[in-house]
């Protein structure tokens, strides 16, 4: 199991001092995250640049002491990675399941992480509204179904950060019309994590609007080599 999750150069890049706190999540994702069936076994050997490090490398798109919610964070995915990464971010994870909200709380108590809590709902019943500054969702739902979700959670201005796959902008562009009629001030595919995985992480970034705000429609990508 240590030579499985060895740990890779560019996670000390990543978590710098806080690198002992993403080994010991490393862990207990390959022990009780693969016991109570929260991943695959054949995750294993993939949890550090699959999801550990394909998570933490969206804090290039989050801005200093932000309000984050974690929807649908299943095994803490981006959240906990986020939030080890970020200490100076508030991280709320939404998990509406309760055997992965009771690992959630676990996790966040085993690690000692201050500024991280759990929260046992859907997405679409969170209260208060408006409240977060970002949202983040790895692989939950369509997008034009995750912005009915998260859209209403975020303040004016607020931003979602979707984790996609490479179908991402199609996905946004087969959108639009939706994520305009919800609100949606604009939206792009931005590229993030180069030199630390690869491929680079692919993130759909939608601005919740503000009133009056007229929709910017389509899709704008940022490359980044």
């Amino acid at each position: 199991m240590d030579d499985v999750l060895a740990v890779p150069d560019s996670a000390s890049a990543v978590f710098g001092d806080r690198l002992e706190l993403a080994v010991a999540y490393a862990a207990r994702l390959a022990g009780p995250g693969i016991e109570r069936g929260l991943l695959g076994p054949r995750e294993v050997p993939r949890i550090w640049d699959r999801h550990i490090l394909n998570s933490a490398v969206v804090a290039e798109l989050v801005d200093e002491g932000r309000i984050v919610a974690d929807v649908g964070s299943g095994a803490g995915l981006p959240g906990i990675p986020l939030a080890i990464a970020r200490p100076d971010l508030e991280v709320v994870l939404v998990e509406p399941l309760l055997r992965r909200s009771d690992f959630l709380t676990e996790t966040v108590a085993a690690l000692g992480l201050d500024g991280v809590s759990v929260l046992r709902s859907r997405a679409e019943d969170v209260r208060p509204r408006a409240r977060y500054d970002v949202v983040t969702a790895r692989a939950v739902a369509p997008m034009d179904r995750l912005a009915g979700w998260t859209l209403p959670l975020l303040r004016p201005g607020g931003v979602l950060l979707a984790l996609k796959g490479q179908s991402v902008s199609e996905e946004l562009h087969d959108s639009a019309a939706s994520l305009a009629r919800m609100g949606a001030a604009s939206w792009r595919v931005e590229e993030v994590g180069a030199g630390v995985v690869d491929p680079v992480a692919r993130v759909a970034v939608v601005v919740a609007g503000r009133t009056g705000t007229a929709p910017k429609q389509g899709a704008r990508q940022r490359r980044t080599n």
